[in-house]
């Protein structure tokens, strides 16, 4: 009895010194320390979700950023575009202008009593005013468009700064984040095989929980089974994925994020989706969840920070989390917001 109770003991302060370790290391604020395993699994899960909210973010930003880019990049374009034009403009006038002062010039008035055609004279002089009148117009416009396309640009260029710097501050971040998966994977790594075997052995049963109450709902007679020829597509390029690593902020074609694999997948049936999970559940047109068809995105938890692609029979296709690969697991696992369809 006494050698069970020190083995007990001996396995107890094991986890709570990793406990203890990973509290140091990620600098938990006013968090009552992890002594169980089950406690410690709590405490790498939020990790991990942190990790993946801060992946969106940094997605999101990162979009921002190419986004703007590509528009100051237009708007260049078309200042310098506009420049030439006025440039060319003004020395169709000036040439104009000299050609006509080589010719003469002559009033109107005297064009009129010199000519053998005084109707013909008029015309010619009315003709050339309106010409000269025309001509400033389009100088005068084609300036007006410069200076504002000039306005623009300055403008665009200033919230692509401040998008720049944004994302600088995410990157910060992303340091952070990535040291706060560096500690959970070493926390793993420390933990004896058959912890690692309890740990997994948790998910598992939660997961299959989570499950078998959807399916109990009778949600899986309900949705449907078949699937449009974008939507196979879709499935069938998730398929080839699976695998590959998770990586924060991947998107193919080696390794993928869970957003990653969900826009991939839906470019190679020739649909372009938004980026992060967060956006997808904003942009998408929302249908209800019985009403889901294989190649629909399932979106989880309350903040949107995960999707996975739905493949029929209850089951998904995701990028799970940092440590895993692109696996299939059922769809009901996890925390459902709602469903989304690429396909208007």
């Amino acid at each position: 009895m006494r050698r069970t109770l020190r083995a007990h003991g001996r396995r107890t302060a094991g986890v709570a010194a990793l406990a203890l370790a990973l509290t140091a290391t990620v600098q938990q604020p006013a968090r009552a320390e992890p002594t169980t395993l089950a406690e410690v699994r709590a405490a790498l899960q939020r990790l991990y979700h942190d990790a993946e909210v801060a992946t969106d973010k940094y997605n999101a930003a990162d979009v921002k950023v190419t986004r703007q880019e590509k528009r100051v990049r237009t708007l260049r374009a078309q200042v310098g575009a506009a420049e030439r034009r006025l440039t060319r403009l003004t020395a169709l006038a000036g040439a104009a202008a000299r050609a006509q002062y080589r010719g003469g010039g002559l009033p109107a008035e005297v064009q009129f009593v010199l000519s053998d055609d005084p109707r013909h004279a008029l015309e010619n002089a009315s003709l050339a005013r309106q010409a000269q009148q025309g001509t400033q117009l389009v100088i005068t416009a084609v300036a007006t468009t410069s200076r504002n396309l000039r306005a623009d640009t300055d403008e665009a260029s200033d919230v692509l700064n401040r998008l720049r710097a944004n994302r600088r501050t995410m990157d910060t971040e992303r340091g952070k984040i990535e040291k706060h998966i560096a500690a959970a994977k070493r926390l793993e790594s420390r933990l004896a095989a058959s912890q690692r075997r309890e740990l997994d052995a948790m998910d598992t049963k939660d997961a299959n929980d989570a499950q078998a109450k959807w399916v109990s709902t009778g949600i899986l007679g309900k949705v449907g089974t078949t699937t449009t020829a974008a939507g196979k597509k879709a499935v069938e390029h998730a398929a080839k994925q699976i695998g590959k690593p998770y990586v924060w902020g991947a998107e193919g074609p080696d390794a993928f994020d869970c957003s990653g694999l969900t826009s991939q997948a839906w470019l190679a049936a020739g649909v372009v989706i938004p980026r992060t999970s967060e956006e997808q559940w904003r942009r998408l047109p929302h249908i209800p969840v019985e009403s889901m068809r294989p190649g629909d995105l399932i979106i989880y938890f309350s903040d949107a920070s995960h999707v996975a692609i739905y493949i029929g029979n209850g089951e998904i296709i995701s990028a799970p989390r940092p440590g895993r690969n692109v696996y299939i697991s059922p769809a009901g696992s996890m925390e459902i917001l709602g469903v989304v369809r690429p396909e208007a």
